[in-house]
């Protein structure tokens, strides 16, 4: 792992890649959780994470789905990928002024699960709320990026 200044080194230098968890309740509607980190601070999200050096995706899908959304043993296998997008932040993770943050993202949504938003864990999400594709894209705080994945 990597200490901070040398990940500030990384996010200046080069794009981290990540999977967001599109996570259908099987009823139309998605869970969105209201980010407590930068970037994207404040807006609702899909849940997800970054790939760490030497992780596999596998391995890094289901660190993703037991640490954002407390399911265990979930496969990747079992997950279908949207698409491979972009995105980039003009903030950082640690709130450094003019360094931006470039993602190259892996959108896999994953099959119907059933999950208690209560027991959902606050480290990345104040809140976490179910929503239609209609209405999250209606919605200004949800994130634009979120949005891309319901058009």
């Amino acid at each position: 792992m990597l200490d901070h200044a040398s990940f500030l080194q990384v996010i200046g230098n080069s794009p981290l890649i990540s999977i967001d968890l599109i996570v259908p309740d099987g009823h139309g509607h998605f869970l969105l959780g209201r980010r407590t980190n930068q970037p994207a601070k404040g807006y609702w999200f899909v849940p997800g994470g970054r790939i760490r050096k030497n992780e596999r995706m596998n391995d890094a899908y289901r660190r993703l789905c037991d640490v954002e959304l407390g399911l265990h043993n979930l496969e990747l296998a079992d997950a279908t990928l949207q698409g491979v997008y972009e995105h980039f932040y003009d903030s950082n993770f640690a709130g450094v002024a003019g360094l931006s943050t470039h993602y190259v993202v892996l959108a896999y949504e994953l099959p119907s699960t059933p999950i208690d938003l209560g027991a959902l864990p606050p480290d990345q999400h104040t809140d976490y709320r179910w929503v239609a594709p209609v209405d999250l894209l209606e919605d200004e705080t949800v994130h634009h990026y979120t949005k891309a994945y319901f058009r």
